[in-house]
């Protein structure tokens, strides 16, 4: 998967306009009653036609660049997920991703830290993330993995396997 570099410093008027927009929806989101026409209003202004049909996001939610975001049909996401979102991030189908969840497609230059080094996050079809896992930027999570709770993804998730832990480990295969 290939890293691609993001200087913020060179950030065009129209992505500083997003970025603003995208600000004050998650700041209207979070202040919004869960399950409620509201809620919904707000999540599908926030994702747009990116947002895929029976899929919930409960807030709070935080983060950037949501329209880097793509999320499948019938997903679920729980409360506090953190959404990194610069490197984009893709949620199949059928996943679930429990509370306090980080996503991270981006990360800051060894070299010069005001650079972001960026690289996708793919949640794969029916794919469970555990309650307060972090996936870090370049991770595949495989079709009906399970991440479990805690753990810290550095590397992709093979399909049908569960892992665990820091650095998250194959604990089993998926029966």
């Amino acid at each position: 998967m290939e890293a691609f570099i993001v200087d913020p410093r060179e950030t065009t008027a129209e992505e500083l306009a997003r970025g603003m927009r995208d600000a004050k929806l998650v700041t209207e989101l979070n202040r919004s009653v869960p399950y409620t026409e509201e809620c919904n209003k707000l999540v599908k202004e926030l994702f747009g036609d990116n947002m895929g049909e029976g899929s919930m996001l409960l807030p709070p939610l935080k983060g950037v660049c949501f329209d880097r975001v793509k999320i499948g049909e019938n997903v679920m996401i729980m409360f506090d997920c953190l959404m990194m979102s610069r490197g984009g991030i893709t949620i199949d189908d059928g996943a679930m991703i429990a509370a306090n969840v980080q996503l991270i497609s981006n990360n800051h230059d060894l070299r010069d830290r005001q650079l972001l080094v960026c690289k996708p996050v793919h949640i794969g079809r029916n794919a469970w993330i555990g309650a307060g896992a972090t996936i870090l930027p370049g991770v595949t999570v495989g079709e009906n993995a399970v991440v479990a709770a805690g753990a810290v993804v550095t590397k992709d998730v093979e399909a049908n396997t569960i892992v665990g832990g820091n650095p998250a480990k194959f604990i089993k295969k998926v029966d």
